[in-house]
């Protein structure tokens, strides 16, 4: 494949970045902005400007085509979100028609994603109005236990809360055959309203469980008529749904629709033989594309990262590899796919297109950086589910790594209107995101830490979840070509002041560890999260390690091992300080991936929290997902549970119960220090604290702190 125009660097990504065509639409490459739900539009349906910013800052980093999701067709009926967007009558075609400009702008196409949430439409509970469905579901489903598990008592509030409303009921209306008829006009006229809006293309959601889904799903159809039964029967309604969308539409716009390939964890599901067949009968329909996705049971927490939102990397790529053997239409993959793999994917004819949207939240830029061969640069998504997360609880989508997704206005950071010399102390990731956007807006940054290596805290974060690595890689290599001068290893004295003369100094040295109040906490084998930080950095607390352990500590330090989290992660399956029993004492984001990580590694675990709840701090889809899978590894976890002591041999709990310990680990007791913030303050007229050092939060509020910081400048 020929791409003459592309630089060196970035023709490893020649058929990833090449042309192709979707229907009667040219796409500039192959990276497709997948829909998503956003909470991003207002609360009566219009495209806001928080919406129209968002949509537009992919558009602009070279995505071919962006995918607005989800515009609901028959709103309010069939809503499922508080804040989705609206094809259902002429008076949101403005703000549409602002949509598809603002995408159309920056040279991409635009489609605009069609969906009617069927049973899933929770605002239609929270209006008294019955779910439609296409026959009365089969009872056993109990909403509450699978999908509540693990959460807090506010977030089961604010989740409910979606579901709540003075007329709020849960009913179901099985659709009549005029039903049916009415809501393919509905879906026809969504359609014709996106053209006249300017729209390239109509996505059909008949996927996740949606109304269409149901129909095609032999778990909720049971009806008898031409509706039900057979698998054409049960895709009836999809493929008149396609007929009349492509009339409406008309043949300069694409149309196409997102299938399910399987239903996980549901009894009598979606098969992959089931969605091969339908998009033999959407091709046969007049469909231009088909784009593969999945669904999994909605009232298990942790299915969710199986499917829709898979947490497996290319997860659903061997679905759509085997649709497009069935089909000669394009075909768009979906799910956790890297750049490199979509390349492999596209050469090999797995699928036609790639659709993104957690790597295009985390950088809008991608595709871009991609064709002028700046890999390298790509912001990377750490797969924390903070975006998805907030949807729950309904809350607007934002990215733990990007704060300017779902802010772009907010936190643009546009040159600065007077040039200034800024001081940072501390390299963790509130102090490097806020030298990257000062130094990016124009000012001259020096960064002082006083460690070796660059990261802070996320560096032994690192050691358990790869994906830190990489955006610590990321934050540093930024900082330093957006012009900052970064010096790890220098102690952030105030002779500095001295020599750098700054006009500001923003302190990030992050939080410290309190130790508990727990008898015992002394003892030789029990450490701390602290004393794996100090470890890290190569001072191995001679209390707690034993001779060869610290020579082979230091020897770390000495080679630079202990600089490279991915090495010490490798070098972590062949030996680590640490026995083979572990009770891990805190249930906080630390103590859970702590045990993750030990009970990869051959460790027998237990995990004790004092308070009611485990790993609140992480976002609901991988608090699911780590729970469920850290009990399947056999580890016991005990919430609402005190310690009473520590002993040689094990951790006494409350109620005089003993679990056996050959090691303990202390990951609890974080509070915010301004020690460093305060020795500054009183030598400096303009001194900022920023990040845990002020408030203790997660990695999403540091590194927001670090850009607003900045762009205060």
């Amino acid at each position: 494949m020929s791409t003459p125009d592309l630089p060196k660097a970035a023709r490893r990504y020649r058929h990833l970045l090449s042309p192709g065509r979707l229907g009667p639409l040219r796409l500039a490459n192959r990276i497709v902005m997948s829909p998503m739900g956003t909470n991003l539009g207002e609360e009566d349906g219009r495209c806001g400007q928080r919406l129209l910013d968002y949509y537009e800052a992919r558009a602009q980093g070279g995505a071919a085509l962006v995918i607005a999701g989800v515009a609901a067709v028959a709103y309010p009926h069939g809503q499922a979100i508080p804040r989705q967007i609206a094809v259902s009558d002429d008076r949101y075609l403005e703000g549409l028609r602002a949509l598809a400009d603002r995408i159309h702008a920056h040279g991409a196409l635009a489609a605009l994603q069609l969906q009617h949430a069927g049973k899933v439409a929770t605002r239609d509970i929270a209006a008294g109005r019955p779910l439609w469905v296409p026959s009365q579901p089969s009872k056993g489903n109990d909403m509450g236990a699978g999908l509540m598990q693990d959460l807090t008592a506010d977030e089961i509030a604010r989740l409910v809360a979606n579901l709540s409303g003075e007329s709020a009921r849960i009913a179901f209306h099985e659709m009549t055959k005029a039903d049916i008829a009415a809501m393919v006009e509905r879906f026809a006229a969504a359609a014709d309203r996106a053209r006249r809006a300017g729209f390239d293309g109509v996505e059909i959601h008949a996927g996740h469980g949606y109304l269409i889904a149901s129909f095609l799903s032999p778990a909720s159809n049971h009806r008898t008529d031409e509706y039900g039964g057979s698998l054409e029967n049960r895709a009836r309604f999809l493929v008149e749904t396609i007929k009349a969308v492509r009339e409406a539409a008309g043949p300069d716009m694409a149309v196409w629709c997102r299938l399910d390939a399987c239903e996980k964890r549901i009894e009598g599901g979606i098969t992959l033989e089931d969605a091969r067949a339908t998009a033999r009968l959407a091709e046969a329909a007049g469909a231009d594309a088909i784009h593969v996705s999945a669904y999994a049971n909605p009232y298990i927490g942790a299915a969710f990262t199986e499917a829709p939102l898979v947490h497996e990397p290319a997860g659903f790529l061997g679905y759509a590899a085997a649709i497009k053997r069935d089909v000669s239409i394009p075909v768009i993959a979906v799910g956790r796919l890297s750049p490199e793999r979509a390349e492999e994917a596209i050469a090999a004819a797995e699928a036609d297109f790639v659709a993104m949207a957690r790597p295009l939240l985390a950088d809008p830029d991608l595709p871009r950086k991609l064709r002028e061969g700046r890999r390298r640069e790509v912001r990377p998504c750490v797969y924390c589910y903070t975006c998805v997360g907030n949807i729950f609880v309904n809350e607007s989508v934002v990215c733990a790594v990007n704060p300017r997704t779902g802010r772009e206005e907010e936190l643009s950071a546009g040159p600065a209107a007077r040039r200034r010399r800024v001081l940072v102390i501390g390299g963790g990731p509130a102090g490097l995101e806020a030298a990257r956007v000062a130094a990016e807006r124009g000012h001259e940054v020096l960064l002082c830490e006083r460690e070796r290596a660059l990261g802070g805290t996320l560096r032994l974060a690192a050691v358990v979840w790869e994906p830190y690595a990489d955006l610590i890689d990321y934050m540093i290599t930024a900082a330093r070509r957006a012009g900052a001068k970064l010096r790890p290893g220098e102690e952030p004295d105030p002779a500095v002041l001295g020599r750098f003369q700054p006009d500001v100094v923003l302190v990030a040295t992050g939080a410290r560890q309190t130790k508990p109040a727990i008898e015992g906490a002394e003892l030789p084998h029990v450490l701390s999260s602290q004393d794996l930080h100090e470890m890290l950095c190569g001072r191995p607390p001679a209390a707690k390690l034993g001779l060869p352990e610290r020579l082979a500590v230091r020897a770390a330090a000495a080679s630079g091992i202990l600089w490279q989290p991915r090495t010490l992660a490798r070098l972590a399956r062949f030996w680590m300080p640490l026995g083979r029993r572990v009770v891990v004492v805190g249930g906080g984001l630390v103590g859970i991936e702590l045990a993750e990580f030990l009970a990869e590694h051959g460790r027998s675990v237990a995990v004790v929290e004092q308070g009611p709840y485990l790993a609140p701090e992480l976002a609901i889809p991988r608090r699911w997902r780590t729970l469920d899978r850290l009990r399947r590894m056999g580890v016991e976890l005990l919430a609402a549970t005190a310690v009473e002591r520590i002993e040689p041999g094990g951790v006494v709990v409350a109620g005089g119960r003993t679990l056996a310990a050959d090691h303990v680990i202390l990951a609890t007791g974080v509070a915010a220090d301004l020690s460093v913030y305060e020795r500054f303050a009183a030598l400096h007229p303009d001194v900022r604290a920023i990040g845990d050092c002020q408030e203790v939060g997660m990695l999403a509020a540091a590194i927001e702190a670090g850009a607003r910081a900045a762009c205060a400048l």
